[in-house]
Order: structure tokens, then sequence, then C-alpha cells
């Protein structure tokens, strides 16, 4: 009799509540992009007037630029130490304790941010929204491993890419929703309330750990895999870092340098439409930069099928890093509408993560995945932590420039641009290193399936297969040996 983990309904709906594991917290994650001008406002306004329509003081917290691009920066250097660790940690206790601790850790982080906004004015205002920002990251960052992790298991030889694009599609819907809503919300009930209402969406998240958790445990049982999957558990070590291939860390590098150009300019980008294009009011400018989450909300299902069918994973990384070099041009040296380049990125984003992230599993044993997306998350946040405080010590560091001076925006865009042709080099090296090794991730979609079979049944490592041959050779060893006594 056929179990319900077997049939493809089960595996969409674990897939279901998996996407909503991210939601809220992504939702939170980009609330200062869009409320920039309040975090960086001044922290009374007693003599503001209106000029055009648009008030020349915006009440806030009163935060320098560096102070608001730090809250981006410890987001990401918490996921790069922390990650690593729990990518481990997953591989050895399992998906249910990661998505339990990891989801916890967003409620927490997210509640002592909007609990810091209360102290404005106050020298403790800073160090409760870093603090909060941090334990924030160690969880989303943490879940996202957990997330793709239980993805891969269920999809992996079916549909991935459509799983991973799905995901990253509900992802950023709450992304979007963020750019569409926050700023009224706030307008509305204040910047306070505002931060408490993404922190009650995180708890969203929480639940669905529960749901996706218990459905997962199931699930393995059904498919008689539980017990195979804890044996394997058993055997991963921190050394096998050691043993990933040099597929691997070039996909990984080619990770980072692409990322490394879209969230530190996601982060700024409200504030510098702003600042270099006229007419656009705060709002505007907020719906503007999150078209860059709209595209790949809408394209990441369908880019996902494509991937799919036709494989080619190494080509479509490389497609996506020469084709986002224009964006960064367009937006320092020319006056195009920011639409236009915001649009552009966001479609060449989605198919760098429905054809990046995916391509993991395809290099690394599943025993070892939680450890090797923890230290490509942990390569990625110390690129985007870099970035986040190099473009702040571009931007400035004084709230009193309440416009920044369109030469410091250039410079943004130039580093961004150094960041897309690193990533170029990389992904470059990356296709011929494959195709040296069999060329898994440019197969088409037959070939490729029957590679992701094959990775299943690889050793954890190669000093495991060769211990295993060692002790066959014994065992016939002893075998000859009793029959000649």
């Amino acid at each position: 009799m056929t179990q319900p983990a077997e049939k493809a309904y089960y595996r969409f709906v674990v897939l279901f509540f998996n996407c909503l594991l991210t939601f809220g917290s992504y939702f939170c994650f980009d609330i200062p992009s869009v409320l920039q001008d309040q975090f960086q406002g001044n922290l009374t306004c007693p003599n503001s007037t209106v000029i055009n329509g648009t008030v020349d003081c915006v009440e806030g917290l009163g935060m320098s630029p560096q102070q608001y691009n730090l809250l981006y920066a410890i987001y990401a250097w918490t996921n790069a130490v922390v990650v690593v660790l729990a990518g481990f940690l997953i591989d050895k206790l399992g998906n249910r304790f990661g998505v339990f601790l990891f989801s916890f850790l967003c409620v927490l982080g997210s509640s002592l941010f909007a609990l810091g906004s209360h102290f404005k004015g106050t020298p403790y205002l800073l160090p409760l929204m870093l603090t909060g920002r941090l334990l924030f990251g160690s969880g989303n960052g943490s879940l996202t491993i957990v997330q793709n992790r239980i993805t891969a298991f269920w999809f992996k030889g079916k549909e991935l890419a459509l799983a991973f694009g799905v995901t990253l599609a509900f992802s950023r819907l709450g992304s979007v929703l963020n750019f569409f809503f926050t700023q009224k919300f706030e307008e509305k009930y204040g910047m306070q309330w505002t931060l408490w209402g993404g922190a009650i969406l995180c708890v969203l998240g929480f639940a669905s750990a529960i749901l996706v958790s218990t459905m997962d445990k199931i699930g393995m049982k059904q498919l008689g895999l539980d017990g195979a999957i804890q044996e394997e558990s058993r055997k991963v070590r921190i050394q096998d870092v050691k043993l990933l291939s040099l597929r691997y860390w070039l996909l990984v590098l080619t990770i980072m340098f692409f990322y490394n150009g879209i969230f530190p300019f996601i982060a700024d980008a409200s504030k510098f439409i702003q600042d270099k294009y006229s007419g656009y009011s705060q709002k505007e400018a907020a719906y503007i930069a999150g078209a860059v989450y709209d595209s790949s909300l809408i394209l990441s299902a369908s880019v996902g099928i494509l991937i799919d069918f036709v494989g080619l994973r190494g080509i479509f990384a490389l497609a996506c890093a020469v084709l986002t070099l224009p964006v960064f041009g367009l937006l320092a040296f020319t006056f195009v509408p920011p639409l236009v380049s915001t649009i552009w990125l966001g479609i060449t984003y989605s198919f760098a993560a429905a054809s990046m992230w995916p391509s993991i599993p395809l290099v690394v044993p599943q025993a070892t995945l939680g450890t090797a997306m923890g230290m490509a998350t942990s390569i990625q946040m110390i690129g985007i932590g870099v970035s986040n405080l190099v473009v702040g010590q571009i931007l400035g560091t004084k709230s009193s420039e309440t416009k920044i001076p369109l030469w410091r925006w250039q410079r943004m865009m130039i580093f961004m641009l150094a960041n897309t042709v690193s990533c170029i080099v990389t992904s470059v090296l990356l296709n011929v290193v494959d195709r040296r090794q069999g060329g898994t991730l440019n197969k088409t979609t037959k070939r490729s399936e029957a590679a992701e079979r094959d990775s299943d049944r690889e050793p954890l490592n190669q000093a495991e297969e060769e211990e295993e041959e060692e002790d066959e050779e014994e065992e016939e060893a002893v075998r000859s040996h009793s029959i000649n006594s």
C-alpha cells in the first residue's frame, strides 16, 4: 500500500509550510530599508516646515548613516559566525531541532529590536537594537539552512529548482509586502507598533515550524528513512568541511559576490532614489526599491520550472552575473528611471537564486548538506557584512547630511560593479572546473536526475570510502585464512 509520504501532494504540503518559516522574518529584515528616513531622522522637529509637499525635517531615532548600516552589518556578521555551527548541528541533531531553535531566535530578536525603539534618545537604543538584530540574524540565517535542507530532502531528483524557487518566492512575498505596507502602517500607527507588527509575523514562522517538523518526522518514518538518516548523521564530523570539492568553493564564492551587489544596494536604495532622482517621495522610492523583490516574487516559480527542465545551472549563474553589470552602470552614471534598473536586477536575481543555491545539493552528499549550506551562508554573510561596512564608510557618518552627495552614491555603485565583475570571474572558473569533473551542474534534466541519485549513494567522504575498502579486505583475508585452516 502506498504511503501518503510517497505521493506528490505530501511533499508539496511540506513545501507550503516550509515556505512560511521565513515569510515573517524576511518581512522584518528590510523594515529599516523602508523606514530609513525615520531611523536616521532627527529626535525632534520643533520648527519643521513643508516645502513643495515635503517636510524638511523627519522625526525619528537619530541614527547616523554609519549606525544605520551597522544594523545590516551586524546581521550579516552574526550569520557568518553562527551558520557554520548551525549547519553542523542540524546535520548532527536533525531538522526538527534546528527548526524550533532558530524560529524562536527570530521571534526573540525581532521583539528585542522593537523594544529598542522605545528608548529613543537614550544610550540604550543602539545597543538594544543591535542585540535584537544579532539574535534575529542568528535565527534567520540558520533557519534558511534548515529550510533548504528540508527542501533538498523532499525534492532532490524531482522538482528541486521549482521547490527552491517557490521557497524564495514566499520569502520575497514577505519582503514585497514590507515595501508596500510598512510605510503606510508607520504613518498611521508609528514606528514602535510597526516594529512590533514585524515581530508578530515572526510568530507565524514559529507556528509553521511546529507543522513542518511534524510532517517531516511522519514522512521520514513512512518512507523508512528515519533510521538511515540518523545513522548517517552520526558519521558527520566538523572536519568534513576540508573534504568539500573545489566546485563547491567556487560556487560559494559566486554566490557571495553576486549577493554582495544585491542586499547592500537594497538596504540604501530608497534613500538613493530620493537623493539622485527628483520628484520621488519616500513611499514611491520604497515601492521602486521593492521592485527587486516584486520581480523575483513573480518569476521565481517559473524560473525554477525552466531550470528544472533545461538544467545548465552553471551557464545560468554566469549569465546572471554578466547581465547584472549594466544595472549598476545605469544607476551610477545615467538618469534612466530607477524602476528600469530595479526590475532588471530583480530578474537576474531570480535566475541567480534558482540556479546557484539548488546547485549545492548536487555537489555535496545529503548527510553533510547542512554543514555545506551553513558554510555557504557564512561566507555569503561575511561578504555582505564587509560590503555594508564599506557602503557605510562611502556614504559618510554624519546624520546632518539630509541629502548624500551624488559622488558618494557613484562610488557605492562602482563598488557594486567590482563585486559583479568578481562574480563573473568565479562563475567562469566554476564552469571550467565543473566541465573537467563531469559537468554535473550543466547536465540536462535526465542526466541531472541520474547524477542526483548517484550523489545520494556517495559515501560521506573519501576517507570513509577507504575505510570501508580496508574492512572488506580484512574480512576477505579472515575468510581465506579460515578456509585454508
